[in-house]
């Protein structure tokens, strides 16, 4: 595999008993960069990006991150992964999640320390720290797990739906965030559902029952459909609206 790319895909399908809910997908991406992936909900994003970070395996074809097989125990420390529905342990305030977190990825003493400050101000939850998640909004609980998946750092972070429920204002210095973290190496694979979103991504995937119908530059997809917007685009290759 090219070390170039830290993600590859190569003619990946994915079955649940008779339905086919991934088609023949091949996808790579650079290291450094950010895909952001795009189609209308039930379109097959979550189950692709949950093979690429490791939780699932593929029917047939092949995931390598970092140039290993996936699924693979030993790189859960090299991925940091966010999913749609938070996975917060509930009956804990935030500190104790990100202190559980931390101990699983190895993080200890002044760096754990340092780390939950720096991805806590990064959210805007510092206040909160000591709140038990209960009492967190759905907004709250999304910014958390985005702070949890970038505790440790990771090589390759990968985000379903990361600014779902989040303020314009805070989607925007989150979006810094990411953007400073590629420039530092990170690759960042993400999906979305918000066209501006769309158009900071290094590259395009649309997504569409289970199929890749485009990859390319948001300005190369553009180009290609006549369209002055992403969303006329993402119209074009057949995404509904979301």
């Amino acid at each position: 595999m090219p070390q170039h790319d830290s993600i590859q895909v190569q003619n990946v399908s994915k079955q649940f008993g008779q339905k086919v809910v991934l088609q023949d997908i091949t996808l790579e991406v650079p290291k450094a960069h950010i895909l952001g992936l795009l189609g209308p909900s039930g379109s097959g994003k979550t189950t692709l990006v949950r093979m690429i970070a490791g939780i699932d395996a593929p029917t047939s074809g092949t995931v390598h991150v970092l140039g290993q097989q996936m699924p693979q125990l030993s790189m859960l420390a090299k991925i940091g992964y966010m999913a749609q529905s938070d996975a917060l342990y509930a009956e804990l305030t935030a500190q104790e999640n990100l202190e559980f977190f931390a101990a699983l990825y190895g993080i200890s003493g002044t760096r754990r320390k340092q780390r939950m400050q720096e991805v806590m101000e990064l959210v805007d939850l510092s206040a909160h720290l000591k709140k038990q998640i209960t009492h967190y909004s759905g907004g709250m609980k999304r910014r958390l797990s985005l702070a949890i998946s970038l505790l440790h750092e990771p090589e390759i972070l990968i985000l379903d739906e990361p600014t779902v429920g989040i303020d314009p204002v805070l989607r925007k210095s989150i979006w810094e965030e990411l953007t400073k973290l590629c420039q530092q190496g990170t690759t960042i694979l993400l999906t979305t559902h918000v066209m501006d979103e769309a158009d900071k991504c290094h590259q395009l995937g649309m997504i569409r029952d289970g199929k890749l119908t485009a990859v390319g530059t948001p300005q190369a997809l553009k180009q290609a459909t006549s369209s002055a917007t992403i969303e006329e685009a993402f119209l074009y290759y057949g995404g509904a609206r979301a």
